[in-house]
């Protein structure tokens, strides 16, 4: 189109249970606006879509896809999502980029389990949702009991705009239920008995629009689009429309609805943050105000290399242009601007609030990262918690995996990398074991490296419950110059959430001349140190042997957490200490006081939130009690499913999903969140140590 306007811009984003339809429709879609002009079929292999191997092979999107087409003056943006749980973060990325979820529902199936997770993530994200019943040319449908089935789980906001004129193989095509006419030929149900209702609906939130409509006035277009953007964004409607991709049957309407809603990106008003400062502000999608797009995704090609997609909520970012990056200090260049069609893309000039385009081989950025004068929010991926460690089959071939797994996780923030500092593996941590099994799937095929893997790896931690006090002198002499260093500390317990000021006193420590915190294992150590028994240039190789040991573990080879280290007297030698003796004497006395102190175990306990029948209730809760599960509560989900929350330790539902499926017949569905870490009972800590010290003799 010439001239774009943000008015005529819908970013949309087609999310929902897996085999509902949603890359067929997306498909339909492009070569119905003349976007493509190909045969495209998920079913064959040659959906436009879904062009990944991995794709291909399993029938289904693993990456979140970026379309682009124009139709009626309107300029679209479409992403394709994944629709199982074990890819959410995909969805909640592309959630970040658009201004509508339009959930796809497979009118045979009905509600399945991930229909609820991105419809909880698309009012989470505060976006219009807009629901669309698919595969109505399908057997057996019984629709009214559908409609009732989405009123229940979701509320009677949801509302058909449409309904169908026959289904099965006579889907033939709806009838509006706007502006409705009585009677229509072979409709499913009346659209007059939905018409005032709907209407309703829409104009009560105007009051002059809704005095006119009850004086029989009825609104404009104009108004109907503005109001049902305005129901739509409050949550107060959520319009279905009804579709089959397969036969494109409703699609036309469809673009018209999309078009009515009136959900352009100046109606969703956004809040962002001033560079280092905590003062809000709204921000409108103005092309042009200040510059503010934010990377909601990243893609690395084997051609093109690294591939940042972007959202512009503000401003207008054009190429050839140095651009400010929140986090970086100095700007970063951008030297193309792309469209992107699934796998292609189309250079362009500029992109202007409210589009969203690509740049390529550009380094500093990262998915999350703000462009611009201001700061988005974060988006909040989901923690992973399922891990492996892996390693290759080919030796030498160590670099090639850390360098492939460094790309996969740039792509996916749902995946982390680490590498375990007693066995010096690499430990992989997705959301599940399918995502890993993908994840195995593109080292193999993108960088041709095979890898072997083993059970998963629980993050436990060490502690201390008590407080200790004691020493170690080292002293080695081996001819000529020796080693000498003595270290004498008290260790005590400190809880996450403790805070500093509170705890490091000048009651509890009358010495204290400096702390020193570390966040990541919260570990906090102070220096008491008086009259230089331990000499101010040795101090830093003290604290580099606690922090060596803390990596390394003490009674099982875990890292240590939440533990205050005092240093209050030392001895040293004129000519035989050295950095390196007070680092292994340092470490040695952390060791030695940490058994004195009631060391223990922590393990990671996560928040499940399990979805299944009512009539599963009784075996859920009985199986989590049995995996040392505490049933925080239940609520409803509609639909005859309830949800159960509960805190477990990881350990015990690391493959949860074999055994829900099992109970449930596959209907359940769950979700994993890390709370906090907790002791282990003596029982189980007792078994992990004697494996540790198994493995470690095996090892030597």
């Amino acid at each position: 189109m010439a001239e774009l306007s943000v008015n005529k811009i819908r970013n949309i984003a087609l999310c929902g249970h897996g085999s509902v339809g949603k890359t067929t429709l997306l498909d339909h879609l492009l070569n119905f606006t003349g976007a493509i002009n190909r045969p495209a079929s998920v079913d064959e292999g040659t959906s436009f879509c879904d062009f990944d191997e991995e794709e291909k092979a399993h029938r289904y999107t693993i990456e979140a896809k970026v379309t682009f087409f124009d139709h009626n003056g309107y300029h679209y943006h479409v992403l394709d999502t994944p629709g199982y749980r074990d890819f959410i973060g995909q969805v909640i990325g592309a959630f970040r980029a658009v201004d509508i979820a339009a959930i796809v529902i497979n009118a045979q199936a009905g509600i399945e389990v991930n229909t609820r997770r991105v419809f909880q993530e698309a009012e989470k994200a505060g976006l219009g949702r807009l629901i669309i019943l698919n595969k109505l040319d399908a057997e057996n449908i019984d629709f009214p009991k559908l409609l009732n089935q989405i009123k229940e789980t979701f509320g009677d906001r949801c509302v058909p705009l449409n309904v169908p004129i026959g289904l099965g193989q006579e889907f033939r095509g709806v009838a509006s239920t706007l502006r409705a006419e009585s009677n229509v030929a072979g409709a499913v149900i009346d659209p007059s008995s939905i018409s005032q209702s709907l209407m309703e609906s829409i104009v009560v939130a105007d009051e002059e629009v809704l005095g006119r409509y009850f004086e029989g006035q009825m609104p404009t277009d104009e108004e109907i689009s503005r109001l049902l953007a305005r129901a739509m964004l409050d949550g107060s409607l959520i319009p279905i429309v009804c579709i089959s991709a397969k036969t494109g049957v409703g699609i036309p309407e469809l673009l018209q609805t999309f078009e009515l809603c009136g959900i352009s990106p100046d109606r969703l008003v956004r809040k962002a943050k001033k560079v280092d400062a905590e003062e809000t502000v709204e921000l409108h999608a103005d092309p042009n105000g200040p510059l503010v797009a934010q990377v909601f995704k990243t893609r690395v090609d084997p051609f093109v290399q690294k591939i940042s997609y972007l959202r512009v909520f503000s401003g207008t970012l054009k190429a050839n242009t140095t651009v400010p990056v929140v986090g970086e200090r100095k700007g970063v260049k951008i030297a193309q601007l792309f469209h992107v069609q699934a796998s292609e893309m189309v250079p362009v000039e500029e992109a202007i609030a409210g589009e969203i385009v690509a740049v390529t081989k550009v380094e500093e950025l990262r998915t999350g990262m703000s462009i611009g004068e201001l700061c988005m929010p974060p988006i909040e991926f989901p923690t992973p918690m399922t891990g492996l460690a892996i390693s290759p089959k080919s030796r030498g071939d160590e670099q090639r995996l850390s360098g492939a797994l460094a790309k996969i996780c740039q792509e996916d923030p749902t995946c982390r990398l680490d590498r375990d500092p007693q066995t010096k593996e690499l430990v992989i941590t997705g959301m599940s074991e399918l995502h890993l099994q993908v994840i195995r799937e593109r080292l193999k095929r993108r960088d041709k490296v095979e890898v072997d893997v083993k059970e998963p790896k629980i993050p436990y931690r060490e502690t201390i419950q008590a407080k200790a006090e004691g020493m170690y002198r080292h002293k080695k002499q081996t001819g000529g110059r020796g080693q000498f260093g003595e270290v004498h500390i008290r260790m005590f317990p400190f809880p996450r959430g403790t805070k500093i000021e509170e705890f490091a006193t000048k009651e509890r420590f009358p010495e204290m001349k400096e702390i020193h915190y570390h966040e990541e294992s919260n570990f906090l150590w102070i220096d008491s140190i008086v009259g230089g028994t331990i000499p101010s240039n040795f101090m830093p190789a003290v604290e580099k042997g606690f922090l060596e040991r803390i990596a390394k573990g003490v009674i099982a080879g875990y890292p240590v957490q939440d533990v205050c280290v005092e240093v209050f007297f030392g001895k040293h030698h004129p000519v035989d200490s050295s950095e390196q003796a007070f680092k292994t004497a340092a470490s040695m006395a952390f060791r030695n006081v940490f058994q004195q102190a009631k060391p223990a175990l922590l393990e990671p306990i996560v928040k499940i939130e399990v979805t299944v029948p009512a009539d599963k209730v009784g075996d859920i809760n009985s199986d989590l009690s049995g995996r040392r599960g505490r049933v925080l509560g239940m609520t409803s989900a509609g639909g005859g499913f309830q949800t159960i929350v509960a805190e477990v330790p990881l350990a015990e539902v690391i493959n949860y999903s074999r055994a829900l499926s099992s109970i449930t017949g596959g209907q359940g569905s769950y979700t994993l969140e890390f709370s906090h870490y907790d002791v282990v009972p003596a029982n189980i800590q007792r078994e992990i140590i004697e494996k540790a010290k198994l493995e470690e003799e095996e090892e030597e």
